[in-house]
């Protein structure tokens, strides 16, 4: 029976429901549906560490069969261009939405949570940190740049051996294949997960804490959705992709990401839309992916860091100049690549902004509140500019298969051709 009812709308379902009961039930419901949420996170998350290695294991050996060192070079120069490119354009939305809306003002008297400081890394040591010194140590720790890092080796290792190690390749890749049907049977608990996930949010926050921070809270959410339906599209349709073909593809990782706000516990749903629904080739997906779920950040390393830092002045009284915008912009842009693979990004991306423009760090504590409800459109945002980005490069380099939904023609027209 439920396999009859649309994915889409089986997650629906599990929304409004964990809605409803959030709101009647209050915090009395939390120690029924917290477990729920989080089983269905660790489940996801389980998952992870050994779909990242498994799949770039077979990716990298596969791509030293059918490209040349150069051509894979210039895959990882394309992707991370790409990934700068659109993170500019992120920034500047948000500045603009920002500007317009101005967020911040009018308020005062704000009560400031109880956040504690977080040490920002150097560049040296995020660089330094992504070379494990104990390969078990970054697998127990889920240190996923440090196991793309080794993933990377052995997939080289594989490719470089040939026929020499055929049958420890064909074990990595059925591995990665096993790891992509585990994904697809937890995807399937989705709508119990949101039921959960939900329901948890609706009851902790309430609506009356919201209501200071609405205006904040919608330019965000506004932000992410223009840069998402607006400045994406145009780049597919730019690329000769098809739109409507994106959207279908992904929407089931963009529901994964709004709910459990993780783009790396998102990472199994990224691959499985990347790989099975908009069939972009498989290695360069499995490379790409991953590398995306840690550096690429509109929504957390752009977006929200341009909105917050103009809250920020609005509530202090300070005015921004040109050289405070355009710090902020280098450090939102730079700053997510620089601190790819670190935990709470988003927190550390907004002090890493504020800092630099020299605005309040008490800022961090005013939006500490409701960062739970702002984190579900941000991760979305992410998730789905990881995807974007390896689809523009696919593209370019005709990695699509003629059969992916991005390049197919509408069925109405295919069947009168």
């Amino acid at each position: 029976m439920l396999k009859s009812v649309p994915f889409w709308l089986r997650v629906l379902i599990g929304f409004v429901l964990g809605t409803a009961v959030g709101l009647g039930f209050g915090e009395a419901a939390l120690p029924f549906v917290t477990p729920i949420g989080d089983i269905f996170i660790r489940l996801i998350r389980l998952l992870v560490v050994p779909l990242v290695f498994f799949t770039i294991a077979a990716s990298i050996a596969r791509l030293g069969d059918t490209a040349s060192g150069g051509k894979a070079l210039k895959l990882g120069g394309m992707t991370l261009g790409w990934f700068v490119i659109t993170s500019v354009l992120a920034v500047g939305l948000g500045f603009a939405i920002g500007g317009w809306l101005q967020p911040g003002q009018g308020l005062s008297g704000l009560p400031l949570a109880d956040v504690k400081p977080r040490d920002i890394p150097s560049v040296s040591e995020v660089l330094t940190g992504i070379v494990p010194a104990n390969i078990f140590q970054s697998f127990a720790e889920a240190k996923v740049l440090s196991i793309v890092f080794v993933a990377l080796l052995i997939g080289a290792g594989l490719s470089a051996l040939g026929d020499k190690a055929s049958d420890l390749r064909r074990l990595v890749d059925q591995a990665s294949q096993l790891m992509f049907t585990l994904t697809r049977w937890v995807i399937w608990l989705t709508p119990f997960g949101v039921f959960g996930l939900i329901a948890a949010v609706v009851a902790s926050y309430g609506l009356e804490s919201l209501r200071p921070l609405l205006g904040f809270i919608g330019a965000v959410y506004l932000a992410c959705l223009i840069h998402v339906f607006v400045v994406y599209p145009l780049l597919l349709k730019a690329h000769g992709l098809r739109v409507s073909g994106f959207f279908k593809g992904v929407f089931e990782a963009q529901q994964t990401a709004f709910f459990t706000c993780s783009s790396i516990g998102t990472l199994p749903v990224s691959l499985n839309a990347a790989i099975n629904r908009l069939k972009l080739d498989p290695a360069y997906a499995g490379f790409a992916l991953p590398l995306g779920a840690n550096m690429k950040m509109d929504g957390c390393g752009a977006i929200y860091p341009a909105i917050s830092a103009i809250f920020v002045a609005n509530y202090f009284g300070i005015e921004l100049t040109t050289a405070h915008y355009v710090t902020i912009a280098l450090a939102s842009v730079l700053g997510s690549l620089a601190t790819a693979g670190v935990p709470g990004v988003a927190t550390v991306m907004l002090t890493l902004t504020l800092a630099a423009a020299n605005l309040p760090l008490e800022g961090i504590a005013l939006l500490a509140a409701i960062d739970r409800i702002i984190d579900m459109v941000r991760t979305a945002t992410n998730v789905t500019g990881q995807i974007l980005v390896p689809t523009l490069v696919a593209r370019e380099n005709g990695l699509i298969s003629a059969e992916s939904e991005l390049v197919k023609p509408p069925v109405s027209q295919a069947s009168t051709s």
